[in-house]
């Protein structure tokens, strides 16, 4: 199931979330936006798992770059991540749907 929106000139698209509203996808925006300076254009949401999203978006002038909800945060990498919340990702236990 994909939803489509138009938002602040934006393209955003959902796969497999339908309870997902718009001021939620206004807020991965915002997030979007401040992680670049290229105008944002495009946004799919997916999601990995039950309490995963993968952001992936594409800007003018530039690709995309991934972003996912670990552990409730939203990061591209993990690498600035303490060892404790490394350690805390590392063993959390992964949901996979079928």
């Amino acid at each position: 199931m994909v939803s489509v929106y138009q938002i602040d000139d934006v393209h955003v698209e959902i796969y497999n979330i339908p309870d997902m509203d718009e001021g939620e996808v206004a807020k991965y925006i915002d997030f979007v936006k401040t992680q670049t300076s290229a105008k944002l254009v495009k946004l799919q949401i997916e999601p990995v798992g039950l309490d995963e999203i993968t952001l992936s978006y594409t800007c003018r002038g530039e690709k995309f770059e991934r972003i996912r909800r670990i552990t409730g945060y939203l990061v591209g990498t993990i690498d600035r991540w303490n060892n404790a919340k490394q350690a805390e990702e590392h063993d959390r236990v992964k949901h996979i749907r079928v």
